[in-house]
């Protein structure tokens, strides 16, 4: 049951990433780039004019390069990952607003009503069986048909939430490297434009500065936008693992309150 909604998942995470790369590159093609370099030619009119004008900091300029332009890309190919992550989320959240099991206050479940209840869990729709919720409730009323032992079904419900929350922290794993490899493409262009800068230090011996000075800009506004696209997204990376704690919590909460108090092994 769970190859599935991987399988959609891993197609899903494939495809927004071609979409957004080929969005993010026709931007920078034709607004982006063409925008910074004619910024760039009008600061070096200006300074040819004036010696003491001081260019202004264009955000063109600021994200013109091509270690920008990947930091950007992997940065909207997180969020739409964590988007359809939170989304998935919600969705099982949901479930913890439904009253499956009709246990009023009083009622008491002996094992011979397991198998009515869980036949009112099978009754939900496939993919809403899928979720944590009734999976945990299925195992439960499994184990105290077999066991008639309330110690053992918590247990086992405590063995299922705790093997999900394994399972949602696996699944972040990507987004973790994303939110690595970002600051380290930005180191990547701070090198690079520091190596040219050293490339081009004759030519700063010989008064003309203007290639050691846009090789450092490119050294430090890549690591600026880097550093700001990684703080952002370590925020919203630490939000979503707190939704998916609340959801393991909450779904254990469901299950002791909605079901396993009111068992009794006759």
């Amino acid at each position: 049951m769970m190859k599935k909604p991987f399988s959609t998942e891993l197609t899903y995470q494939l495809f927004s990433l071609l979409v957004i790369t080929i969005v993010v590159h026709a931007i920078y093609v034709t607004v982006v780039r063409p925008n910074a370099e004619a910024e760039l030619e009008q600061q070096a009119v200006q300074i040819n004019l004036d010696r003491d004008y001081v260019p202004k900091r264009s955000v063109y300029v600021l994200v013109r390069d091509y270690e920008q332009e990947t930091c950007f890309i992997l940065m909207l190919w997180a969020l739409v990952i964590m988007s359809y992550k939170a989304s998935h989320l919600l969705r099982e959240r949901g479930m913890l607003d439904m009253d499956l099991l009709h246990a009023k206050e009083g009622i008491r479940f002996l094992p011979q009503d397991m198998q009515n209840l869980a036949r009112q869990i099978q009754s939900l729709p496939e993919e809403q069986q899928d979720c944590l919720l009734p999976r945990a409730l299925q195992v439960a009323m499994h184990r105290f048909n077999s066991t008639r032992n309330i110690q053992d079904v918590s247990s086992a419900t405590r063995g299922v939430c705790e093997s999900e929350s394994e399972r949602l922290d696996s699944e972040l794993s990507i987004i973790r490297y994303i939110t690595w490899a970002i600051p380290s493409i930005g180191f990547l262009g701070t090198v690079r434009g520091i190596g040219d800068a050293l490339g081009q230090a004759h030519k700063a011996v010989e008064g003309n500065i203007a290639g050691v000075t846009e090789s450092l800009g490119v050294a430090f506004n890549s690591t600026l936008i880097a550093l700001c696209i990684s703080i952002v997204l370590m925020f919203i990376v630490y939000q979503l693992q707190l939704l998916q704690e609340r959801l393991i919590l909450d779904t254990e909460n469901y299950c002791n309150r909605n079901l396993i108090r009111h068992l009794q092994a006759e």
